[in-house]
């Protein structure tokens, strides 16, 4: 289910079990829905018709080109509107990113080819798309809604702050869940304490959940035993597994990281080491990045473990890397190679 655009090629989705969605749609902020005659005409086939195949949206707006057709379908998307029995649609979405693939053709005027699979249609539109109003029924109440929204939070973060509650977006705010997180508390579901320095006293985790994030905390064997160091690990800025601009404040740095689409924390056992845009190549380091350069190395296994065609990194910190600082010689050693803009990794 979507949940709210990115620009012009990308959005935000939700993932969740069908009889679980009516309890956690109720706590989620609605986005505003688009409103143009092709939003309409299609809204208006999947109400009446159900689930379509590509054809059958087609037959909807016959007027418009399948780039049209597309924009408009997937605004809808984006908005949570309509949603689709696969993930292909969105692994095709990722796949086309700045190809050609991205821009669809115009759809052939003409007879078509015997045997030729019309209900596919272009790889944006594959699958059987359905309105997801249907879905959200029956509505909910609201102390059904905020009991499954806490047991959600508890799940995903272990340890809930109020910090991370903004940050998801609940409706109502920590307010909205305190009080089923207090009842939970009362019925020894869930623990109260101040569990991490520096947030409010209002932390609410899962039985057990401290203690494992405890026994995770001590660093002190890598600096002797640099093979037990766990491998570096790399997380879209806005993961909720990456709680930095969120739980947890950014540590020092010169730069100004935040927890934005399309950036990248780089960290190690759970000490970040750099925050990279990849839309502007852009790179900021924490204190432990100029003593491990595993930062590098990740962003190298990227493009190596097939998950980008290339990373390029123009700047560090603000500046320009120079061919002879000690960015420029982590970059190299991975296999970067120095060009007009900056440094480059390609598949």
């Amino acid at each position: 289910m979507g949940a709210g655009a990115l620009g012009a090629n990308d959005g935000r989705i939700r993932l969740c079990f069908a009889d679980q969605l009516p309890a956690l749609a109720a706590g989620w902020e609605a986005v505003e829905p688009p409103d143009g005659p092709l939003h309409e005409a299609l809204r208006t086939h999947l109400t009446q018709h159900g689930a379509s195949f590509w054809n059958g949206l087609r037959a909807a707006a016959a007027d418009a080109t399948d780039t049209e057709l597309l924009t408009s379908l997937w605004d809808l998307v984006w908005a949570g509107e309509v949603t689709n029995d696969s993930l292909a649609p969105l692994r095709a979405l990722l796949h086309s990113k700045g190809s050609k693939a991205a821009r669809p053709a115009s759809p052939v005027r003409g007879r078509p080819r015997p045997g030729r699979l019309t209900r596919i249609g272009p790889p944006l539109g594959a699958g059987r798309w359905s309105m997801v109003s249907p879905l959200l029924s029956p509505v909910p109440s609201s102390t059904v809604a905020a009991h499954t929204a806490a047991l959600q939070l508890l799940d995903r973060y272990g340890v809930v702050t109020r910090e991370a509650v903004l940050a998801e977006g609940v409706r109502g705010g920590y307010a909205g869940v305190y009080g089923v997180l207090k009842v939970l508390e009362e019925r020894g579901q869930a623990r109260r304490g101040y569990f991490v320095a520096g947030l409010g006293a209002a932390q609410f985790s899962l039985p057990g959940a401290v203690d494992r994030l405890r026994s995770l905390r001590d660093t002190s064997e890598w600096s002797l035993h640099p093979e037990t160091a766990p491998a570096p690990v790399v997380l879209a800025a806005t993961d909720p597994a990456q709680p930095y601009g969120a739980t947890l404040a950014w540590p020092d740095t010169v730069g100004r990281p935040a927890r934005t689409a399309g950036a990248l924390v780089v960290s190690r056992g759970g000490v970040p080491l750099v925050w990279f845009d990849r839309r502007s190549h852009h790179v900021v380091t924490f204190p432990e990045a100029a003593a491990d350069a595993g930062w590098a190395e990740a962003l190298a296994a990227l493009v190596k473990d097939g998950n980008a065609r290339s990373v390029e990194v123009r700047k560090v910190n603000g500046e320009t890397v120079g061919p002879n600082s000690e960015w420029a010689a982590a970059l190299l050693r991975v296999g970067f190679v120095e060009g007009y803009k900056g440094f480059t990794l390609r598949a």
